[in-house]
């Protein structure tokens, strides 16, 4: 789906996705401008995907009717992040792998790496 469609469409936009150039700074003034009033905007990936001055104005205005963010632009974070004080923003401390259940799945991935590894066939192989 186009992005122009997806804000236009969509009462929660969820960032699940890597911080790339054409990524940074994705959630900004402009893209929230194309979003449904009341939009809900929700980061756990990366900080730098929102422009945080933005986002912070889009609460204060309504536009955005809240965000939760796990992770920030910097980290930790400094207390001149205007999300700090934004109407309706729940900021949590980069813990969203935290649940029983996220560390069981890491865990199992790793073994499951290593296995195949030592067998000679490398999985998940990033540098490549």
């Amino acid at each position: 789906m186009p992005y122009d469609q997806l804000f236009a469409q969509s009462d929660v936009i969820a960032l699940h996705c890597p911080l790339f150039p054409e990524t940074k700074g994705i959630i900004n003034k402009s893209n929230i401008a194309k979003m449904k009033d009341g939009v809900m905007i929700i980061n756990n990936s990366r900080g730098l995907l929102i422009n945080e001055e933005d986002l912070s104005q889009a609460l204060a205005s309504g536009k955005v009717a809240g965000a939760t963010v796990d992770v920030v632009s910097t980290e930790p974070i400094t207390k001149e992040n205007p999300l700090l004080g934004a109407k309706n923003c729940i900021i949590t401390p980069h813990i969203s792998w935290a649940p029983k259940e996220s560390r069981a799945r890491i865990m199992e991935a790793s073994v499951e790496n290593l296995k195949a590894f030592a067998d000679g066939n490398p999985i998940n192989v990033v540098n490549r």
